[in-house]
């Protein structure tokens, strides 16, 4: 809430109006504001533009009529707030828990009341319909029942089922795929969605006109409870590292998967300084370098389950070695069932200190990071995960790539994270359309790879000029090859040397390849990435013809790096062995292998 004047300002505030024999001339409304009436739950959004840029400018939301500052002097309190500090942008207001009707938006200056735009009326609109769900929780695996009414029936008016927060229409527009959906024809009726493979967690129900996103009820809320026994991911894990004579803090809260129903955690064996909450907090300060191992024992009304987790304590630098992988999450890790816990096992025991995620789904990342107490930064498409404090970011450059700054310690680190367009496809068209090198290159800049990439070397150049204090990585899904691995000497489907811009772009900005680092030879190496899931070619890009045939395999995920750090190691991993014909039983679960290289840091 926009917060009210002390009482004794108020006071003298009337009285200088009394008092007054004319309200002093104000500025001119000279800026810009620009919003549209929404449904009560989604978000308001609006423009913003003015000459007098103030970085305690502000856009606040008023019934109408009601307290708003008609007069450009306080009266009331607003409904809502944001502050609007550019001389031009964009903003969001909540409007979940507001009443439908008339309201007025105002756009004031420098914590004030004086109005920077002319003041825009709008709507808050009532959902037509409505949405029941029998049970705001049920158990994995049990389904979710609903009950639906709407004065605007259509046979492909429609449920779906998001993790919340998540990839829901939160706008009214799409964001990302739904976990569960079904129709719901008819001005009435009910609706049955399945739960099973679905992950214990915070969840929403969106009852969706026509095929679309526009919303014919108010969203529900719900949580899955998991069944069974309660259990970590796995048994033996590392905690991130602490420093001799420091605070230390970490979690094991979020971990414990299946009925967690009473949770709480307990110290089982360890060394004095480390103590463990019931909330599964991990903190003390130690004293002397060494490995600390602790006992942490899970309780729950379902039974218990027990870990020991490792915790390196340094003397000197907090982070000597460094952990880096990139990693494509399949749609979030919604393909494969239980999706979260098997992110969670294998991050967990790769022993992963940060992760660039693509197809992050809305908030992947968040789950991740709530379940294991790190830090992101995500948007719909990519994110950064990190074991350490990531202490600064950067908005989306190239349609999706971020990056992030990272505390390590004794030095901090520049962590980019992209997704390049994925169609055409290069190595479709050198297989299967055996195109000539020129007409290759031309169809990676029409796939709209080659500004991606160029882009984001141009946003990176102030990093990467400074990376000889402040390494740098990138991270990411190219979906294309590297010039590295398509050489003279490693001929790729009749091929020679093909200079694939998404990867001389870094290259020529100083990055270099870790993994090709650390395996030079790439016909010995191919460290293919695509795809220990994907096979057989299943038809699509333009070569349907060839479908049946053998995937192209090909590496198309990357960890380059500037900067103070050596590589160690590198390496394209998965598990198990996936199924391309029924991959929601895969352990693995992703479509491509992920790229974990190990640094030492400088």
């Amino acid at each position: 809430m926009r917060r009210l004047l002390p009482l004794a300002l108020a006071v003298l505030v009337a009285a200088l109006a009394v008092a007054a024999p004319a309200r002093p001339v104000l500025a001119a409304a000279d800026g810009s504001l620009v919003a549209t009436s929404v449904t009560v739950g989604s978000e308001l959004r609006f423009s913003y533009s003015t000459p007098r840029p103030s970085a305690t400018n502000w856009v606040g939301l008023y019934t109408d009529p009601g307290n708003g500052p008609v007069g450009e002097a306080y009266i009331g309190q607003s409904t809502k707030w944001t502050y609007a500090p550019s001389a031009s942008g964009s903003g969001s207001l909540p409007t979940a828990g507001l009443a439908p009707g008339a309201y007025i938006l105002y756009y004031l200056y420098n914590d004030g009341y004086t109005w920077l735009a002319q003041p825009v009326r709008l709507q808050l609109i009532a959902a037509s319909g409505t949405l029941t769900l029998a049970s705001a929780t049920v158990a994995a695996g049990t389904p979710i029942q609903a009950t639906y009414t709407t004065s605007k029936p259509s046979g492909t008016n429609w449920i779906g089922l998001y993790h919340n927060p998540g990839n829901g229409p939160v706008n009214q527009a799409y964001v990302g795929q739904s976990e569960r959906w079904a129709y719901t024809a008819g001005a009435s009726g009910s609706a049955s969605l399945p739960t099973s493979g679905l992950a214990a967690g915070d969840y929403i129900v969106y009852y969706l006109y026509n095929d679309g996103y526009t919303w014919l009820a108010q969203p529900v809320n719900l949580r899955i409870t998991g069944s069974g026994a309660p259990h970590f991911p796995t048994t033996a894990f590392t905690l991130r590292n602490a420093k001799v004579g420091v605070a230390y803090s970490a979690t094991v809260g979020g971990l414990v998967q299946g009925d967690t129903a009473g949770l709480t955690f307990a110290k089982t064996s360890g060394p004095a300084w480390a103590t463990v909450s019931s909330t599964g907090a991990v903190t003390g300060t130690p004293s002397a370098a060494g490995t600390a191992t602790i006992g942490i024992r899970a309780t729950t009304a379902a039974g218990t389950a027990d870990a020991t987790v490792t915790i390196r304590v340094q003397a000197a630098a907090l982070v000597p070695q460094l952990r880096a992988l990139s990693w494509n999450l399949w749609r979030g890790g919604t393909v494969v069932s239980n999706g979260l816990e098997k992110e969670l096992k294998f991050l967990l025991e790769r022993d992963v200190d940060v992760v660039g995620i693509q197809e992050n789904e809305g908030a992947a990342a968040q789950a991740l990071a709530t379940a294991l107490g790190w830090s992101y930064f995500q948007n719909a498409d990519t994110a950064v995960l990190s074991r350490y404090p990531i202490t600064a970011t950067t908005p989306t450059v190239a349609g999706s790539a971020v990056a992030a700054r990272i505390d390590l310690g004794s030095r901090s680190l520049r962590l980019w994270n992209a997704h390049l367009g994925y169609t055409p496809y290069g190595p479709y068209d050198a297989c299967f359309g055996h195109l000539t090198v020129q007409q290759l290159l031309d169809r990676e800049a029409s796939s709209g790879r080659t500004g991606q990439i160029n882009d984001i070397m141009a946003a990176m150049a102030p990093d990467l000029a400074a990376s000889a204090s402040t390494p740098v990585l990138l991270t990411g899904d190219f979906n294309a090859p590297s010039h590295l691995d398509w050489t003279a000497a490693n001929s790729r489907c009749g091929y020679g040397a093909v200079p694939w811009p998404s990867s001389t772009a870094p290259a020529n900005a100083g990055l270099t390849d870790s993994y090709r680092q650390a395996h030079p030879d790439p016909a010995r190496d191919p460290g293919n990435t695509w795809s220990p899931v994907d096979k057989t070619f299943a038809g699509g890009y333009g070569y349907d013809s060839h479908q049946g045939e053998p995937e192209p395999q090909d590496r198309i995920d990357f960890v380059h790096y500037r900067g103070p750090l050596t590589v160690l190691s590198s390496d394209a991993l998965w598990e198990g062995t996936p199924s391309q014909s029924d991959p929601s039983g895969n352990a693995w679960p992703s479509d491509h292998a992920a790229v974990l290289t190990v640094f030492g840091v400088g």
